[in-house]
């Protein structure tokens, strides 16, 4: 096992989703190979302090208030009319704080969705951004790039935009977006990076509502920590741009992507 199929592996090993035998190689190569070590700690480090960092949703004040309101009112009911009067109203009190939180679930849902794919795609960029080696090929010509996917991928990245004066092309490593991989392409604007997402659509929380028109698609533009983020589905497959340049530069990068720039 080489450097670089190694660090294809990294993230699955401490997820506990690699397999016994390519676990073992992986685990020989790392025995002997000092600078894959580094970079297996260094990206269990960031991983640790961006899990450390996301936000933890809580319920509402309104919904907590109305759980302690209806059990209060089970206790008193409890004492005046028994024990058989407090299960019923015991029930209640579970079915309406229940149905508050489904309320409030399904009317969150889809910023709440939305915000969890955007952390994914920034937290991902950041790690490209700090990683030791980001670039596991090193080019400005895609069809050296998207070659070096094959066999690395269960997927072909579907886009045509090579690269040009605006947004040269840098190069691509393997990543993972939430639970699967991504094939991950690095651009750059003046000394900005943008960093290119590519992934299985299916099973991941879309925002619910898309408002950013995207080489005849409709897409999501979001921005979390200093980072904008465009993310947008076309056929099977989920692309996201992220990089802290300009709105406008995420917009042109990600038009010439989906509409074969």
């Amino acid at each position: 096992m080489d450097c670089n199929e190694a660090r294809t592996h990294l993230l699955d090993r401490r997820r506990g989703a690699l397999p016994p035998e390519p676990r073992a190689q992986l685990e020989a190569h790392l025995a002997q190979c000092e600078s894959c070590r580094r970079e297996d700690a260094a990206d269990r480090e960031l991983s640790m302090l961006l899990e450390s960092r996301l936000p933890r949703p809580r319920a509402p004040e309104s919904l907590r208030r109305a759980v302690a309101a209806r059990w209060e009112v089970r206790s008193a009911s409890g004492a005046a009319r028994g024990k058989r009067a407090a299960r019923v109203l015991a029930a209640m009190a579970v079915g309406a704080a229940l149905a508050v939180f489904a309320i409030f679930a399904w009317t969150s849902r889809g910023r709440a969705t939305g915000d969890a794919l955007v952390a994914e795609a920034v937290n991902d960029h950041l790690r490209v951004l700090y990683s030791d080696r980001p670039l596991e090929v090193e080019s400005s010509d895609r069809h050296v790039v998207k070659p070096w996917f094959k066999g690395r991928l269960d997927f072909a990245p579907d886009f045509r935009f090579e690269g040009d004066e605006e947004f040269p092309l840098q190069g691509g490593a393997i990543a993972y977006f939430v639970d699967r991989k991504a094939a991950t392409f690095v651009f750059k604007r003046r000394l900005h990076w943008m960093t290119l997402f590519v992934f299985r659509a299916d099973g991941l929380p879309w925002p619910a509502v898309e408002t950013e028109a995207v080489g005849g698609t409709r897409g999501t533009m979001r921005t979390s920590k200093g980072f904008h983020v465009l993310l947008w589905r076309k056929g099977d497959l989920g692309y996201g741009v992220v990089s802290d340049v300009d709105e406008r530069d995420v917009r042109a990068l990600a038009e010439k992507i989906a509409g074969g720039g």
